[in-house]
């Protein structure tokens, strides 16, 4: 989905498709008739915008076959759907019954981190629509937080390095302009928007900057404004914004409030769970560690990075911080030129929601996905942007 913003720039909305993962390429285009051109249709749109997931043999396919690569970008067009930007976090296995640490790995001191995102970059230059030429890449915040010592830093901050050049090299030969954004996400040697500055500005390239997950930022209490500010005057690159909602607790000490949590802790994926005290942010790597123990004080509010709904926040006593996306997106797009230009709604937890939540058919997943990317056009014209055909 395109809109207009008053300054004449487009700004895209797109949907991210690691909420039905797929390791292949077959697997990739069944998820396009399956679930991607049937959200379009529930829109009643002509085109609509993916944020595509590729996993490694996916995209190792797509970049040594050119015709391969010809076939998807042909399937895209017949389906109504369009690719501006791509999520590089996880490298394989999203779909897993457990991914839990496994979706850090491999971390940015590991080649194979920069082999894979160089390779993501060259599949969406020739997946860009004809009359797009600025690309994104979503990727995870350098590593998770444990064993990363200096010489891991290093090797980190050369691979980004590495990568940012042969971006321009990339740009040379095919005339589009991809970037990467470095995705803040809690127990990350990157955790938040703050931590980003560092390591970029050290990196100094303008092909490198952030993905700003509203979700991540909520989970770790960060304030929106100024988190963008910080950015801003920093002169660190959004690449792109990916448009979700965390778990808030509100009274976490109640005893109906820590059994409606409970609910939500589940085997596949960590869910960072974060409260804060004056001056200090506590946490927790999972939800279960916080319900179970006493490592988190329970006098003030809980966030869980639980991406839940955007169109449907949790039944009392829980809510959702769709209140911090809000202001995020005003202050990312609501001014007088956009911060970003990609934006994408990420809702990939939707099978690992409490089982009376799930939805139970496809048409059901179809829906939910529409409602969600309903509510955020709704939240683009609010501020100004007019929907392009």
């Amino acid at each position: 989905m395109r809109f207009r913003h008053p300054d004449g720039s487009v700004v895209h909305l797109a949907y991210c498709t690691n909420v039905h993962p797929a390791e292949t390429l077959d697997g990739v285009l069944a998820q396009l008739r399956d679930h991607c051109e049937p959200v379009r249709r529930r829109l009643g749109r002509d085109r609509l915008g993916i944020g595509l997931w590729l996993a490694r043999d996916a995209a190792h396919a797509l970049v040594t076959d050119p015709s391969a690569l010809r076939g998807l970008r042909a399937e895209l067009d017949r389906r109504g759907l369009e690719v501006v930007t791509l999520n590089g976090f996880p490298y394989e296995g999203f779909g897993a019954e457990e991914v839990k640490y496994r979706v850090y790995k491999p971390d940015w001191a590991d080649p194979e981190r920069l082999e894979h995102t160089t390779s993501l970059a060259r599949v969406l230059a020739g997946l860009l629509p004809d009359d797009v030429t600025e690309g994104s890449v979503s990727t995870l915040p350098l590593a998770w937080r444990t064993a990363y010592d200096d010489a891991r830093a290093e090797k980190a901050r050369a691979a980004l390095v590495t990568l940012a050049e042969r971006l321009d090299a990339l740009q040379e030969l095919t005339g589009r302009s991809i970037r990467v954004g470095l995705e803040p996400e809690p127990g990350c040697v990157v955790e938040t928007t703050r931590d980003a500055i560092a390591p970029l500005t050290a990196i100094g390239h303008d092909r490198i900057g952030i993905c700003v997950d509203t979700c991540h930022l909520a989970t770790s209490f960060e304030d929106p404004h100024t988190a963008l500010d910080a950015l801003t005057a920093a002169q660190v690159p959004i690449v792109k914004s990916q448009l979700s909602a965390a778990l808030h607790a509100e009274h976490p000490r109640l005893p109906e409030v820590r059994d409606a949590l409970a609910a939500f802790a589940e085997p596949r994926f960590l869910h960072q769970t974060r409260t804060t005290e004056p001056g200090r942010l506590h946490g927790t790597d999972d939800l279960d560690q916080a319900l179970n123990g006493t490592a988190l004080p329970d006098t003030s509010p809980w966030r869980a990075h639980f991406h839940v709904p955007l169109h449907a926040a949790p039944a009392a006593p829980l809510t959702s911080t769709l209140d911090v996306l809000q202001a995020t997106l005003t202050r990312l797009v609501g001014g007088p030129h956009p911060l970003t230009r990609h934006l994408e709604v990420e809702t990939y937890t939707w099978q690992a929601l409490p089982p009376e939540l799930r939805p139970r058919v496809r048409a059901q997943l179809t829906d939910g996905i529409a409602a969600e990317l309903t509510l955020a056009r709704e939240l683009l014209t609010d501020l100004g942007l007019k929907e392009l055909p």
